[in-house]
């Protein structure tokens, strides 16, 4: 079906977070991309028998009907490729205000002159948690207090060029800005990074080096200024092993809890193992300002199943976690599973998002709960990935490990969200795991199950919050374009703090496409 779009659109409140991307279409050809375009309407009415998420005792049902229109959009050429998948949300209810909301997940690359001068964007609208304890978000409810939307937009064009014989080398600005619409969360950060990789040399040995320089500027607190530099090597020692070293300094700009300006040298030893083209293992333990560091990377690539195990240390911000899109690991392993089965690249791609949307959307966030804070933090990372798939089924299973350290002091964030104990996040440690199912048990019906569980627990303060969602729903095709599906729901929520609330519900939803 051809569907040509004009070019006059009108999205007040979702149009800002894309002009990035529009930016990209202007200097590119139409003739060079392929387009694919997929409106819909999603309508579901449901049932849940505690609607506000109230203690025991306390709970009221109340029948919900969401309307959903959506539209989903991949851009396939030799030198542009875009993703975007917007909807918005009217939901109706008796126990609660009607409301609205909006997602967006886009993304956006471009070669705008050959072999030279490129670009990046991003972009995202979704509702956040503005704490790590308390009710989380589930999409089928109307939003409590708890939740605030937030809006991320990236840019981010660069230089490449290869110098042959010499070093390839970039040269890259970036602009990120995160938004909660108000006076809770604004940030915007500008970077410029030379990079340079240098050519293999004599018995295969490579260098890199690199100079970045961050300013960030946050609403709540004075701007900041980053800077590092580093260096390094890596040696292959056989076809199968390579010894890796880094160095160099960095000055983060922030003032720490203890009044100081973390800077300093660091650097790292390391090794790659890469046993067969589809398996590679990749670790280094050193030293940075705050102590001893570790990372890991590895990924195991089988014929229906692919792993990757991920471990790393470094000090963020929440702002800057909320600017990365999240499920990259998910996608890219199914991307590589399903290129046999699914070949097309733009029907590849809106099913990966159609998987990750219906997996995610029910649980407790996958991974890291994201919150609202002005403070920096120390972050040590494990996650572990699985996706399997075959012609009729397909799996994703995530289990996340995060514990953040505080290492600013709490009273920028007590004068913003004064209702909330924030010592409670001076260390968190969370644990989550979320799997997705998916069967295809004809040409026309299929059946989806998902569980996931989030232990929050602050290690500063005694709390400990969990998190349980188990869905499961059965969806058939009616007629090429419509779809009809029910669904069955149960969220169980914990805390030693008190607030303990359980839900039931049930969904009936039809969706249509354009």
């Amino acid at each position: 079906m051809a569907i040509t779009l004009s070019r006059r659109v009108s999205l007040p409140l979702a149009l800002p977070p894309l002009l990035p991307l529009l930016s990209l279409l202007l200097p590119v050809p139409a003739f060079a991309v392929d387009w694919l375009v997929k409106p819909s309407l999603r309508q579901r009415a449901s049932y849940t028998d505690n609607a506000l998420r109230a203690p025991p005792g306390q709970a009221q049902s109340d029948f919900i009907t969401e309307i959903a229109p959506a539209i989903a959009l991949v851009g396939t050429g030799p030198r542009l490729h875009v993703q975007l998948d917007y909807s918005w949300h009217k939901y109706l209810s008796r126990q609660a205000a009607d409301t609205h909301r909006h997602d967006l997940r886009a993304t956006a690359d471009a070669e705008l002159v050959k072999d030279w001068f490129f670009i990046d964007a991003d972009a995202s609208v979704s509702r956040r948690n503005i704490s790590p304890f308390g009710p989380q978000l589930i999409a089928e409810l109307p939003d409590t207090d708890h939740a605030s939307t937030v809006r991320t937009t990236g840019i981010s064009p660069y230089l490449r060029h290869r110098f042959h014989g010499l070093a390839t080398t970039e040269l890259r600005y970036t602009r990120n800005t995160v938004d909660s619409g108000g006076a809770l969360l604004s940030m915007q950060s500008d970077e410029m990074a030379l990079l340079l990789s240098g050519e293999p040399r004599s018995k295969g040995w490579t260098w890199n080096a690199s100079h970045d320089v961050r300013r960030t500027q946050d609403s709540k607190l004075a701007p900041v200024r980053m800077q590092r530099s580093s260096a390094g090597l890596r040696y292959p020692f056989s076809s199968r092993w390579a010894a890796t070293a880094s160095g160099g300094t960095e000055k983060e700009g922030y003032l720490s809890s203890t009044g100081k300006t973390p800077a300093g040298r660091f650097w790292s030893l390391g090794g790659v193992w890469t046993p067969s083209p589809r398996t590679s293992v990749a670790f280094s333990a050193g030293q940075r300002y705050f102590g001893n560091t570790y990372s890991l990377d590895a990924t195991l690539l089988q014929r229906h199943t692919n792993w990757q195990l991920n471990y790393s240390e470094n000090v963020t911000t929440m702002p800057t976690q909320f600017s990365r899109l999240g499920e990259r690991d998910a996608a890219t392993l199914l991307d590589q599973l399903w290129r046999g089965i699914f070949p097309n690249t733009r029907d590849r791609r809106l099913r990966i998002d159609a998987f990750l949307r219906y997996a995610n959307s029910l649980g407790p966030e996958r991974g890291a709960i994201n919150y609202f804070s002005h403070r920096y933090f120390l972050q040590k990372q494990l996650k572990l990935t699985m996706a399997r798939a075959t012609a009729k089924s397909t799996m994703i299973v995530g289990v996340t490990a995060v514990d953040r350290t505080a290492q600013t002091a709490s009273g920028i964030d007590s004068g913003l969200l004064p209702g909330v104990e924030f010592g409670n996040e001076d260390r968190t440690r969370q644990i989550g795991g979320n799997l997705g199912w998916s069967w295809q048990a004809s040409s026309r019906t299929s059946v989806n199950v998902n569980a996931g569980y989030a232990s929050v627990r602050s290690l500063s303060v005694p709390r400990r919050d969990n998190n349980i969602t188990v869905t499961a729903g059965y969806s058939r095709i009616l007629q090429p374009d419509m779809t009809a599906s029910i669904a069955l729901r149960h969220t169980r929520h914990a805390s030693d703090r008190g607030a303990d609330y359980r839900e039931n519900g049930v969904s009936a939803t039809l969706t249509m496409q354009f």
